[in-house]
């Protein structure tokens, strides 16, 4: 057990820098563009402003001397508030990830951030320090980990609190197993996967409509574009520049994204770094993976590459960036690589390449499922009768189009489902132009549904889904499988009662 510690000092700074950001166009407005003015609004407003900038002052100084943090053998220990005091208590059994960023601005003062996230909805659902020292910041990750892995033994044992081992003895860091870094190969290949040479166009559009707020750049930006279209030249000079730039503009923002990208893990975790400028980590425990999905967009398909993505229980679903970060091992993977890595990583699951396709009275099912969309979208061409070109009849073209279309996924989507059901796992692929690949263990299912419309009762087909715990919860299916399957699907599932062990 340790006494309650404050937190880091540069808390304070920390929570400054965000307060100024909130404050920087206020102070412009009073102090810059209105700094000779003396009417009442501006007198006033100024006022305001040093009033709130002194309390949060006096605000910030406070919270930092009543905020305090304490561990003992089983739990965090949050002590909050300045004139109301709230104590929260979150056990080290409830942590589920353990993330850390580091920003510019941490690593210049040498520290970084931490969150333990649990599966717990509300204000118990985190321990977060915004900013601690990097040996502070192992100790406590070591410091729960070992108090886990102890109470897991005791209960191992039916001896719990019996452990000879003490809480806060050394904890020596379990080895850990690289799977996978990025080659300058792999980061040019992913950057043009992600398209992430088009920002350049985005950033050039953004940064004209931003001068535009401040400057008349109008008569500068036509008399540019009468130069550069005035010759053949200047036009092909033009487009050379501005492709070679996109694709330098791709390249650094890729490799500044993946350019320090790692995977590895070690006996119960997995383990995910990430970033040049700014560096994250995630941390994930193996037991609270609940599925596994591989996806792969047309390109990816066409490159050969994969996005691994883990269903995982827990998570802060106030950030969907930070969801999506933990969640996702690495979106420009070989395919190959990823059914390796998925074995070395996680063990207890598969990934069988050999799967069942369906029937093909399924696809004339999905067609006549979304024959409404044609007769709807025919209906509304009919009603409008659009004019292209000067064309009246155009709106039959549209229609023949607009079949065309629809079968076309509808036929890709058919091809590329497919499904398996093993001894102990599920396995499904869905989707048209995008694929995803669907791993799970039966003991990891906490749901499944069987459902059947009229024309699938009439072919014998049904639609089967799966629910997987997570934040939120992960509802995942195939529609029109077989009959015979459906029906021992609930077999198979009914199988977990042997697998499942109630405390």
């Amino acid at each position: 057990m340790m006494e309650a510690k404050r937190y880091h000092p540069l808390t304070i700074l920390f929570d400054l820098i965000i307060q100024v950001k909130h404050l920087f166009f206020p102070a412009l407005i009073l102090f810059v563009f209105n700094h000779d003015a003396t009417n009442a609004f501006i007198t006033y407003g100024r006022i305001a402003f040093y009033i709130y900038v002194g309390g949060m002052l006096a605000y910030l100084l406070l919270k930092w001397v009543s905020y305090k943090y304490r561990l003992d053998d089983t739990a965090f220990h949050l002590y909050e508030g300045i004139l109301t005091k709230k104590k929260q208590t979150i056990p080290f059994s409830k942590i589920q990830n353990v993330n850390r960023h580091t920003t510019l601005l941490h690593r210049i003062f040498k520290v970084t951030s931490i969150r333990f996230e649990t599966g717990m909805v509300g204000d118990d659902s985190r321990v977060e320090f915004a900013v601690i020292s990097v040996n502070e910041a192992d100790r406590l990750e070591a410091y729960t980990k070992q108090a886990v892995r102890l109470e897991k033994e005791s209960e191992a044992e039916g001896k719990a609190g019996d452990s000879t081992e003490e809480i806060g003895t050394p904890y020596i860091t379990p080895e850990r197993v690289i799977h996978f870094t990025p080659t300058k190969k792999e980061i040019i290949k992913a950057s043009f996967t992600s398209l992430s040479f088009l920002g350049m166009i985005t950033l050039l559009i953004w940064a004209y409509f931003k001068l535009t707020e401040y400057i008349d750049v109008e008569e500068q930006v036509v008399g540019i574009y009468s130069l550069i279209m005035s010759s053949w030249t200047w036009i092909t000079l033009t487009a050379v520049g501005l492709l070679v730039l996109s694709i330098i503009f791709g390249l650094v923002t890729t490799y500044i994204r993946y350019g320090k990208y790692e995977i590895s893990s070690d006996h119960d975790r997995i383990y995910i770094a990430k970033g040049v400028i700014e560096e994250t980590t995630f941390s994930i425990a193996k037991e609270r993976v609940q599925a596994i999905k591989i996806k792969q967009s047309l390109l990816k398909r066409m490159l050969g590459l994969a996005e691994v993505k883990l269903t995982v229980v827990g998570g802060d679903s106030d950030s969907d960036k930070d969801k999506q970060d933990v969640s996702s091992l690495y979106p420009f993977l070989p395919i190959k690589r990823a059914y390796e890595m998925i074995a070395e990583i996680l063990p207890a699951y598969e990934v069988t390449e050999k799967m069942t396709s369906l029937p093909i009275k399924s696809l004339w099912v999905r067609l006549v499922r979304s024959s409404w969309i044609w007769l709807i979208g025919t209906g509304a061409l009919f009603y409008f009768k659009p004019n292209m070109l000067g064309w009246e009849q155009a709106w039959w073209v549209i229609s023949i189009a607009l079949t065309l279309i629809i079968l076309a996924f509808e036929v890709i989507e058919f091809y590329n489902t497919r499904y398996i059901l093993n001894d102990h796992f599920i396995q499904f692929q869905t989707g048209s132009l995008t694929t995803t690949l669907y791993i799970s263990k039966r003991e990891k299912i906490i749901e499944v549904n069987v459902k059947r419309g009229l024309l699938q009762k009439q072919l014998g087909l049904a639609s089967i889904k799966t629910v997987n715990r997570a934040k939120p919860v992960s509802h995942r299916g195939v529609a029109d499988v077989p009959i015979e399957l459906a029906e021992g699907f609930y077999q198979w599932y009914m199988g977990r009662r042997k697998e499942i062990k109630v405390k």
